[in-house]
């Protein structure tokens, strides 16, 4: 049986083109002694593999030209020759873009305990690498007090929509979302529930954060960096805290990226700014999702998958990131017969 995969063809200047990626026809892999064969089921379209297509150092080194196009994703165990995996487990790691993939000692999968009660795409959403990026940012991270004002960047995405969910929860005075246009601002507040969404595409936008926070933020979560993270770094409150998960706006950069100017006022308000990766937490992923599983089934959390069809609509699920075309957290299914039980 073959094996079509995604490979990488040529390194992008700026956002991804036709000539990034090509479709091949490989042959399926063997199960071997310790080995399982996964088909896989789902994958992860996430805005780091953008920053792993640059030949630049990294938490995880670049990926070079020729190699199967890396990401995460689900699939089913068809075949085992290791005692961790069971012929029809659903399995959760790094598929990469391909329909078949192997489990070895260099590659583990997390096997994806039974009865969550949740179908594939939102457990691959809301207790996947998103959700669980929301709740360690927030939570250890940005170290989330009752009372907090709360700002997030790209607020309509999969991830900033849970964190302002989890702040609501946890009990935040106030809640401000940032995202692209009217329609994903209103979406914010009349899905996600949060207190305000403010447009970036519009103008002035540290004014209106100021209007919107007259005592400043107190805990900002950033995706986006550049001129957004700038205009918070105004205005924060005392003692704040910035949590800095990712920089999409810069991936595609394809010239010098704009610096920001406002990092005296961490001086000034005695504040301090963070990254995190979400791997940093690996040991304590189930923690997060027992939370997030309840807030899913109690109604507080509110989730939307944005599902793109075939695994050669791969390459344009990860431009979708890029654009904006989709909403909530951008999944392609590879192999739609596979289901969690």
């Amino acid at each position: 049986m073959n094996n079509r995969q995604i490979v990488f063809a040529e390194r992008p200047v700026g956002p991804l083109g036709k000539s990034t990626t090509t479709l091949v026809t490989s042959t399926k892999s063997v199960c071997g002694d310790g080995e399982a064969l996964i088909k896989v089921a789902m994958l992860s379209i996430d805005p780091t593999i953008r920053t792993w297509m640059n030949d630049a150092p990294g938490y995880l080194a670049p990926m070079q030209l020729g190699e199967v196009i890396r990401g995460s994703g689900t699939g089913l165990v068809v075949e085992s020759c290791n005692p961790h995996y069971k012929v029809g487990d659903i399995v959760f790691g790094m598929t990469n873009w391909q329909e078949w993939v192997l489990a070895n000692e260099e590659n583990r999968f997390s096997v994806v305990p039974p009865g969550l009660g949740l179908d594939l795409a939102t457990m691959m959403n809301v207790l996947g690498v998103t959700g669980i990026t929301a709740f360690f940012g927030l939570t250890d991270v940005g170290q989330m007090k009752p009372g907090d004002v709360v700002v997030v960047s790209s607020a309509a995405g999969a991830t900033g929509s849970v964190v302002g969910q989890i702040a609501q929860a946890r009990g935040a005075l106030k809640v401000v979302g940032i995202a692209g246009g009217p329609e994903k601002c209103a979406e914010v507040v009349e899905t996600y529930a949060f207190d305000e969404c403010l447009d970036y595409r519009e103008e002035h936008l540290g004014r209106r954060l100021h209007e919107a926070c007259p005592e400043g933020v107190d805990l900002y979560f950033d995706n986006v960096g550049g001129e957004i993270l700038d205009a918070v770094l105004a205005n924060v409150a005392m003692h704040a805290r910035v949590v800095l998960c990712g920089a999409i706006s810069q991936y595609n950069a394809t010239g010098a990226r704009r610096g920001i100017e406002n990092t005296s006022m961490l001086i000034t308000r005695r504040g301090r700014m963070e990254g995190f990766i979400v791997l940093d937490y690996a040991s304590r992923f189930a923690e997060a999702q027992s939370e997030l599983a309840a807030m899913v089934h109690s109604g507080t959390l509110k989730h939307r998958e944005h599902l793109v069809e075939g695994l050669e609509n791969a390459p344009e699920a990860l431009s979708l990131l890029f654009s904006g075309g989709n909403h909530g957290k951008t999944l392609v299914v590879v192999d739609e017969s596979v289901q969690l039980g």
